[in-house]
């Protein structure tokens, strides 16, 4: 891992070198770290693995800015904190987090129009299936 590190600093300056390239190479990581962390954001209720996303982005941002560092250990601790709570928690708040999960999920799909899209191709055309929007 060391010497991959040692790559990465000598890669980075390298670019630093160069006003033009150093600038070009922030914009990149600051837009390509910014839509991950926002799919990973969007992806937080599904099922799958919407923090990791949201971590990853975060890890993007962190590379170069340092308020994205600050960031990213703030939310790994309020993170792995909730689940140490979570974790201990009954059957019941248990249940609960899968209940609000699963109408978080429902009311984006619907909100989406998911419900109507599919209903369509299986020939169900109900209006409550049409979201709102």
């Amino acid at each position: 891992m060391d010497t991959a590190k040692v790559k990465h600093r000598r890669f980075r300056a390298r670019i630093a070198e160069n006003k033009s390239l150093d600038l070009a190479y922030r914009i990149t990581v600051g837009v390509v770290g910014t839509v991950v962390l926002v799919l990973g954001v969007l992806a937080i209720p599904y099922p799958g693995p919407g923090w990791l996303i949201v971590f990853a982005g975060l890890g993007i941002l962190a590379s170069e800015f340092a308020w994205a560092k600050s960031a990213l250990r703030f939310v790994r601790k309020r993170y792995d904190a909730f689940m140490a709570w979570f974790s201990k928690q009954s059957m019941f708040v248990k249940g609960l987090g899968v209940l609000f999960t699963t109408v978080v999920v429902l009311a984006t799909l619907w909100l989406l129009g998911t419900f109507a899209l599919v209903g369509g191709w299986i020939g169900l055309e109900w209006t409550w299936l049409e979201s709102p929007i």
